[in-house]
């Protein structure tokens, strides 16, 4: 009986040894993928706030032409304001979908306002001289191509997370942990084309969609 007794409790050691060593390693695999959600949502923070920053120079290059709309500029300086107001972790990625969407918006609003500010400047074909101008079209169309590779990338990382959460046994572990699954960023109509930034300031008749897709993505 003793040996029976011995050996019944040697498997249930040896079973209780496999099943903590396969939570150990699911438990690590979550941090690991958790850590990349948030190192991609860092990502997409900094694209995001390169394109904020380059907001002041491009309205103080714009502000120089003569009677420039400025309806068009305080619309531009109060949507990066309204950005700034949604204030979410940059090293942590957000577990409230309603944080996102409202982070999402006010990104949607500034690139709206920044569509409006490149269509009108068609109409001031002294800006096209401006080296400050070129040079900020130049680095405008990088950022705007970086937000939309980014949020591509934070999606695929979020993707990967969320999955792992819901597979067994998985699933039976993560609450206990307290892990969470972390909402995607919206598909946007035409988010699946690098947005582009054109200035016909050659054709005063052209149609002023082209220049709209410089701020596609919100």
């Amino acid at each position: 009986m003793k040996k029976i007794a011995l050996k019944c409790g040697s498997l249930l050691l040896a079973t209780a040894l496999v099943f903590g060593l396969s939570g150990c390693g699911t438990y690590n695999r979550l941090v690991t993928l958790d850590q990349n959600v948030n190192k991609k949502w860092a990502d997409v923070q900094s694209v995001y706030q390169r394109r904020a920053d380059l907001i002041p120079n491009l309205v103080n290059t714009v502000q120089g032409a003569a009677n420039f709309e400025k309806s068009t500029l305080t619309e531009v300086t109060n949507a990066r304001a309204s950005v700034g107001q949604v204030k979410l972790d940059p090293n942590k990625a957000p577990t409230d979908a309603a944080q996102l969407e409202q982070f999402q918006q006010a990104q949607g609003q500034l690139s709206n306002a920044l569509s409006r500010l490149l269509v009108v400047s068609e109409n001031y074909p002294q800006l096209r001289a401006t080296e400050s101008f070129q040079a900020l079209q130049a680095q405008l169309e990088g950022t705007e191509n970086r937000i939309s590779v980014e949020r591509n990338n934070f999606n695929a990382a979020v993707q990967e997370y969320n999955t792992a959460l819901q597979r067994f046994p998985t699933n039976m572990l993560n609450k206990m942990f307290g892990f969470q699954a972390h909402p995607f960023f919206n598909a946007q109509p035409g988010s699946e084309k690098a947005p582009a930034v054109k200035f016909d300031f050659g054709n005063r008749n052209a149609s002023p969609v082209p220049a709209a897709t410089a701020a596609a993505t919100p």
